[in-house]
Parts: C-alpha cells; sequence; structure tokens
C-alpha cells in the first residue's frame, strides 16, 4: 500500500508547529513548506522549527504571486467601496493554489495547515465514499477556521489535510508544552498580515498614490448631514469617525467610492432581509437543496437560517430574521449543520 508523502505549511505558530509534529508521528514521509509573502516584519527562524520536528523544511519565495493575487487584490475592492477578505483569497490562490502546486512537484501526495477544521477526502475518511471531498467545521467552536476555506473547490480539498480537525485549541497548546514544542512567536497575529504599523486607509493611499478626499455624508432621506475625511476610512456598519451630530448615532451603510459619498443610516435601518451574491461555489456532493441554510456572513457572525435563490453563479439570500451590516466584498458562507455547503461573494 501506498503510503502517502505529506507536505505540512509551517509559518512558525503553535498551530502549524503542533500539526507538523502530529503528521510526523502517524506518516513516514512528511516534509515542511514555508513562504514567504514579501511583509514579513522579520524573517522566520526555519532552523529552529526544523530543529524541533526533525523534518526537512523547504521556504519559497510567493512574495510577487501574493503581491499580485492577494494584496492587489484587496486594494482594488477597497477602492471599489468593498470590504475584501485577503485571507480566504490567500487560501483559495496562494496556500492550497500555487504552495499546494509546488508540494505536489516536490512529491507530496496532500498539503497540510494548522486550521480548526475538518476536510472527508479519501484518507482522512477512508470508510466512506470520497470521491467528492468537502469541508466541514472543527471541533473547537469557538476556533472553527471553516469559513476561511469556504472557498477551496472539491479538487484542492480532496489533497488538503487539517490535523487539528478534533483539536480544540487549548488541547494543542497542552500538546506543545507537553513536547516541548515553541513557536517562533508566542502572540498570534489577528490582524491582517500585509499590513503591520499603519492603518487601512493609509496602506490604501500609499498603494495607490490616491489623495484622501473630503466628501458628502448623506443621510437615508438624501440630506447633506455632514463631511467625511475620506471614503476608505470606512465600512459598512462602521460606527466611529463619523461626526455627525443626530437624534441617535449613525452608521454606515453605503459606501460610494465613484462620488466619494459616504451614505449612513440610524442602527434600525442596518438590518436587512436580503442580500445579493456572486461566484458562487456550491460544494455539497449530497444535496442542491438551498432552502434550509444556515449563512454566516463574515467570520464573527452567528450562522443565520436562511434560503438561498441561485441562478448559476449569482444569487439571492432570504433571511427568516433580518441582518445587521451585511457588506459587500465580505464571503457569505452556507452551512448544513456542520457540513460547508457552498460560499458567495456579498454584492
Amino acid at each position: 500500500m501506498h503510503k502517502p508523502v505529506i507536505a505540512v505549511a509551517l509559518s512558525g505558530g503553535v498551530d502549524s508547529l503542533v500539526s507538523g509534529f502530529l503528521l510526523k508521528e502517524k506518516y513516514p514521509h512528511v516534509f515542511g513548506l514555508h513562504f514567504i509573502t514579501g511583509y514579513e516584519k522579520q524573517p522566520g527562524n526555519m532552523a529552529y522549527i526544523k530543529e524541533q520536528l526533525k523534518m526537512d523544511i523547504v521556504c519559497l519565495d510567493l512574495s510577487e504571486a501574493f503581491e499580485q493575487k492577494v494584496v492587489q487584490y484587496f486594494v482594488s475592492t477597497y477602492t471599489q467601496g468593498q470590504t475584501p477578505n485577503p485571507c480566504m483569497v490567500c487560501n483559495q490562490k496562494i496556500k492550497f493554489g500555487i504552495l499546494l502546486e509546488q508540494a505536489k512537484k516536490l512529491g507530496a501526495d496532500y498539503l497540510a495547515t494548522g486550521h480548526y477544521a475538518a476536510i472527508v477526502n479519501t484518507l482522512t475518511r477512508p470508510h466512506l465514499d470520497t470521491s467528492h471531498a468537502w469541508l466541514e467545521k472543527g471541533t473547537d467552536t469557538a476556533k472553527d477556521q471553516s469559513y476561511f476555506l469556504a472557498r477551496l473547490s472539491s479538487s484542492q480539498l480532496s489533497q488538503i489535510l487539517c490535523p487539528l480537525a478534533d483539536f480544540t485549541k487549548e488541547q494543542v497548546k497542552d500538546l506543545a508544552a507537553r513536547y516541548n514544542l515553541v513557536p517562533l512567536r508566542a502572540k498570534e497575529s489577528q490582524d491582517i498580515c500585509f499590513i503591520h504599523d499603519t492603518g487601512i486607509c493609509e496602506f490604501i493611499t500609499d498603494k495607490t498614490g490616491m489623495a484622501l478626499r473630503k466628501g458628502p455624508v448623506m443621510d437615508m432621506a438624501g440630506r447633506h448631514v455632514g463631511t467625511h475625511d475620506g471614503v476608505f476610512r470606512f465600512t459598512i456598519g462602521q460606527r466611529r469617525g463619523i461626526n455627525c451630530p443626530a437624534s441617535e448615532p449613525y452608521y454606515v451603510r453605503k459606501i460610494d467610492p465613484l462620488t466619494n459619498t459616504l451614505h449612513v443610516c440610524f442602527k434600525k435601518d442596518l438590518a436587512q432581509y436580503q442580500m445579493a451574491v456572486d461566484s458562487i461555489m456550491w460544494n455539497d456532493p449530497d444535496t442542491d437543496d438551498t432552502q434550509n441554510l444556515k449563512t454566516k456572513i463574515r467570520y464573527h457572525h452567528k450562522e443565520a437560517d436562511s434560503r438561498l435563490y441561485r441562478n448559476g453563479s449569482a444569487g439571492r439570500v432570504i433571511f427568516n430574521h433580518p441582518q445587521h451590516a451585511v457588506t459587500p466584498g465580505q464571503a457569505a458562507v452556507f452551512y448544513k449543520s456542520k457540513k460547508v455547503s457552498g460560499s458567495g461573494i456579498i454584492q
């Protein structure tokens, strides 16, 4: 029987470090991959990780592709008045796109990462008919990262492993302590990995050369209620920074970069029963039923009961109860229980 060759993506954090350790314990042929984005504050000491895991680690410079496929996407989406999710694009096009291709060229059958999610394929569930691979939530409900992997195709999922699927974050930390596995950094990165010492607005203007321009703030009745200092300072649902006196606080409802206008509303007016989505990827092998879904409209959002009406790769989501701050550019992820059925981009 063929013993699979596993490549594990190693960032230097505790999750990928423990993933590498678990894989080394289970499979005889495991090696590491570390890729450079060009936005690292300091280079990762992969020699230190190599010493701990006792495995070869190949370092790859993917900075050019990262700039083109992730950073430029982020910037262009923002300049269109939408709020992108660069992590999902990085997973789709860099980690499980270019990095997966490189892993295969180096002889790997699978690429593993430290995501808290479960992937069902021929290696993880050999007793099932898994000719069509799919994605499920991880065991740790507080840490589950299936949302960030929801733009991956079945073909990609068939070649991916997530060793931490059945672990909680605390169990991972305990494993690291028990086996003296020390990550390169103690603190986890929670922000956008390519923005360090500046804000998003400043990053956008630096990349594009576009000067911030003052512009009108309009309420839902079309009244001019104030002036903003630059539309790229805002995102949908934002309250801070509007600075327009009213009977109750204003929230950002819409951003129009073409007219340099910020549209605002009161909190109750942020709620909506439906939204348009496009670029739908449907990845549930069991059913085309789209009438009993739970939809997540951003990572820190409680899934909402909903129905999806599809027309090819576009569609409309109808919620059973109104949802606040539906944000164009973000991903809508559709769940059936713990299974990820599909995803789309909010319009």
